[in-house]
């Protein structure tokens, strides 16, 4: 029992560690005895602790209001049911935007004295990602939005805070020139990269690939759901340069759909919330959008709401010719979300962290195994994984070992197919890495029985150098995963 939930708290993903809620949630017994307004809303449960109704949008409104005031030095405020947001989650994507930007997966080329600027797509009435990432890292915003209702109060939302309102300039989409579907592709589909078969359940990867040429637009089928106001195209103007643009998109096709959360009531219009084709075609819209906008940002980031359309979303980027995708997880309380961040830039030449492109011996212990598996069967596994990508494996089983050549071609497959697991590290992976830059691998992996149950698995690669740092480590790290899979069930 202990062992499970050990291992769903090792696989649930957490609140980024720079969020100011991180280790300390918000202490509503603390904001009730400052803000009077707020003290209403706070009762205590039969355990003694303090609560608030989320389904009261006059609580979750004050709720953030408070917030923003004590922990951000805020002034803010937002009419009756337009959409409230809640300051942890969105403190998350924030920090993320950070994360991205101070990385060296592409380039920095930051030039208004390093202070980053930023879009926010649909900035509503609250104006929140303009507010936070203006206060917590003084960064330059642009926020669009088509109402006038959203346009009126994000305007009063950034003059309520001159310390920050000369980084924020709310700006009007022009709904005179709707969004239009751009033309078919002339190449052949899926020339410049493929996501493939790569599992999602983990909350976070990270792929690279190969740019297409600059005149292709997006492949027939693609965004043809959405005709909504324009979004970056028609809105950014000629010649701008942002750093990022980030989005939280109507998330729902009808406001039925929105409304069958009764847990929550955090408020949200139609135009807010509803979206024909959903999320999925708002996203694709911006994917569109940025085919043709290409290095005017360095990073286009969108929220999604459903995990299932992370992989159909990512195909699409690698069908238009994304360098570089990225994924992670938003967390707060029960409600998770999911971050998707894409790249028109070249990637830099490092694909591996250096303290992962060092090894070349790696070991792992397989536990869980029932006793009609032994340390052959394992071999014989082993064998069948490389095998079935067309390696060259041959299993000696006197000395409990199998001899593996891989291909520069069979590496890529591998590579391909990999994801990120876990969150302690980020490992960058060539999504088409040149064969040129790959020679054929040799390496041997070995079985070494421990105790009843339990394998040591040794991987050592039998050549001193690989063009591409890195690699071996990724291929015997799949291995691993795929070891685990079959004899390793309910155990991590």
């Amino acid at each position: 029992m202990a062992m499970g939930s050990k291992k769903r708290k090792r696989e649930r993903a957490t609140t980024h560690p720079r969020n100011k809620y991180s280790d300390n949630p918000p202490d509503f017994s603390l904001l009730a005895s400052k803000y009077s307004t707020f003290a209403p809303y706070v009762f205590y449960s039969g355990d003694g602790r303090p609560r608030i109704d989320w389904t009261d949008f006059n609580a979750t409104r004050e709720l953030t209001r408070v917030l923003l005031h004590h922990d951000h030095g805020l002034n803010w405020w937002i009419p009756d049911g337009q959409l409230c947001p809640t300051v942890p989650n969105r403190s998350n994507y924030i920090h993320w935007i950070e994360d991205l930007l101070s990385s060296d997966i592409i380039p920095k080329v930051q030039a208004d004295r390093n202070t980053a600027k930023g879009f926010d797509i649909g900035t509503g009435t609250n104006c929140i990602y303009p507010l936070l990432g203006a206060s917590l890292l003084g960064w330059k915003f642009v926020g669009s939005d088509f109402t006038d209702v959203a346009l009126e109060w994000a305007e009063k939302n950034v003059k309520s805070n001159p310390h920050i309102s000369e980084l924020i300039e709310v700006r009007r989409v022009n709904m005179e020139n709707p969004a239009s579907s751009s033309e078919e592709l002339n190449d052949e589909p899926g020339k410049y990269g493929q996501c493939t078969d790569a599992d999602f359940n983990n909350g976070k990867a990270v792929v690279i690939g190969p740019s297409p040429p600059a005149h292709l637009q997006m492949p027939s089928g693609i965004g043809k759901g959405y005709g909504g106001p324009p979004i970056l195209v028609g809105v950014v103007k000629d010649g701008e340069k942002f750093d990022f643009c980030m989005c939280n998109p109507p998330f729902f096709e009808t406001i039925e759909e929105a409304g069958l959360n009764p847990k929550t009531s955090c408020g949200g219009t139609v135009q807010e919330m509803v979206c024909p084709g959903g999320e999925s075609a708002f996203i694709t819209r911006i994917i569109e959008d940025s085919v043709q906008l290409r290095q005017s940002f360095r990073w286009y980031t969108s929220m999604v709401g459903r995990k299932a359309n992370l992989k159909v979303l990512i195909s699409k980027l690698w069908e238009v010719g994304a360098t570089i995708v990225k994924t992670t997880e938003f967390v707060q309380g029960q409600t998770c979300r999911w971050g998707l961040a894409w790249s028109f830039l070249p990637a830099s030449k490092k694909i591996l962290p250096p303290h992962v492109a060092e090894k070349n011996n790696m070991s792992f212990m397989l536990e869980g195994l029932q006793r009609h598996q032994s340390a052959f069967d394992v071999l014989q596994s082993v064998e069948s994984y490389f095998c079935n990508i067309g390696a060259s494996s041959k299993l000696d089983s006197a000395s409990f070992k199998v001899d593996v050549t891989l291909s520069a071609e069979q590496c890529n497959t591998i590579l391909k197919t990999q994801t990120q697991i876990g969150t302690d590290q980020d490992i960058l992976i060539s999504a088409n890495c040149p064969s040129d830059q790959l020679n054929d691998m040799h390496l041997c992996v070995s079985v070494f029985q421990q105790i009843p149950g339990t394998l040591l698995v040794k991987g050592l690669l039998l050549q001193k150098e690989i063009p591409v740092p890195g690699v071996f480590s990724v291929i015997f790290q799949q291995l691993q995963e795929d070891l685990k899979s079959k004899f390793s069930k309910g155990i991590r």
